[in-house]
């Protein structure tokens, strides 16, 4: 018997409609009423886990571009190189998840991007015997080996130096844009731009766009200039 009489009332007036149904969605805003909900109830009513669910949807979306286009269908190489750099988004989640349940110390369940763990490991090269290691500077130290090897195996690999004065003033002047930019975003065109669209963030597409819209300005700077038309 419930506890209360409205409960068993309300449990009645659902029971014709619900009995024998097949829960197609289901959406759950807090995690209690009286009581906590059970983990992962949506799952379990409706019998989807969240992580195939959003497999499947980024599987439809990747075959809607690509069969949309014929230039995409043609360019296999940089949609390898696009499931890639996907799948290290995923495992970035995945691992981190899988440490924080399994490890000894909790750590942040996190993916990769490159504003704070740029500071992190500068901070860790300055204090490594006070300070951890952590995603963030493991992700960055990572990025530069297979960098290196990538470029080094390809015969790419080369130094440069800004040979004009001028060109070292708009780097450093891009490179202090691109901090402010990355703090004010939440994330860099890797945090914001790829790793956040796999929360479904609603920051992710707006910070995309401005990322486009800034390329697009300072290429035509860059290729064209800003001259007043005569």
């Amino acid at each position: 018997m419930p506890e209360l009489p409205e409960v068993e009332t309300v449990r009645r007036g659902l029971q014709p409609a619900m009995e024998g149904a097949t829960i197609a969605r289901a959406q759950v805003n807090r995690p209690d009423l009286r009581w906590p909900f059970p983990e992962r109830m949506a799952e379990r009513l409706t019998g989807v886990s969240a992580p195939a669910f959003g497999i499947a949807v980024g599987v439809v979306m990747v075959l809607a571009v690509i069969l949309t286009s014929a230039e995409m269908r043609k360019a296999r190489k940089e949609i390898l190189w696009s499931v890639i750099a996907g799948l290290a988004v995923v495992v970035g989640w995945a691992g981190t998840q899988y440490v924080f349940d399994t490890g000894f110390t909790p750590v942040p369940v996190e993916s990769h991007t490159y504003s704070a763990p740029l500071g992190d490991t500068i901070l860790y090269l300055m204090t490594a015997s006070g300070s951890t290691l952590n995603f963030g500077v493991g992700s960055v130290a990572g990025v530069m080996l297979g960098a290196f090897i990538g470029s080094t195996l390809k015969g790419h690999f080369r130094w440069e130096a800004c040979e004009d004065p001028r060109e070292l003033k708009r780097q450093i002047g891009g490179a202090v844009l691109m901090g402010f930019g990355g703090v004010v975003a939440f994330g860099c065109s890797i945090g914001q731009g790829l790793t956040a669209f796999s929360l479904l963030y609603y920051g992710a597409p707006v910070t995309f766009l401005a990322i486009m819209a800034g390329a697009a300005l300072g290429l035509r700077h860059l290729i064209s200039g800003f001259a007043p038309a005569e």
